[in-house]
């Protein structure tokens, strides 16, 4: 096996996925778009995270709403690159969420914040400076 990225997609549920939209894109500032589900998958709703589904080594993703799953306390943790990830951690307690971990030095391997969203979801923010 190739030494490359193996995550290529990731999902986070949300209980309200309007609330949940509006918290990203007030974070990342950016704009989700909604993939039509089919028949089949009636009982989900889902917004992509902006991406290129084309792209190798980057994950896409999207947050999901659906029925039989529960948000929060789970054990996936989706870490968000950003140029400074303390930018994006002073937007968080104003779009709804919390900070966990406020923006903590890892050593070479850059600084990250831990912070929760409007569902209850843990999720990281990673940076080199």
């Amino acid at each position: 096996m190739k030494n490359e990225n193996p995550v290529v997609w990731f999902e986070i549920y949300v209980d309200d996925i309007n609330r949940a939209k509006k918290f990203y894109e007030a974070v990342f500032e950016y704009e989700f778009k909604e993939l039509p589900m089919p028949e089949s998958a009636a009982d989900m709703e889902m917004y992509f995270f902006p991406s290129d589904m084309h792209s190798e080594n980057r994950a896409s993703g999207a947050l999901v709403k659906m029925q039989g799953v529960t948000p929060g306390n789970n054990s996936t943790l989706v870490y968000f690159m950003s140029k400074d990830c303390g930018i994006e951690a002073s937007r968080v307690e104003a779009a709804g969420g919390s900070i966990f971990k406020p923006k903590t030095s890892i050593g070479e391997y850059g600084f990250i914040v831990l912070a929760t969203d409007t569902e209850g979801n843990m999720f990281g923010i990673h940076s080199m400076n």
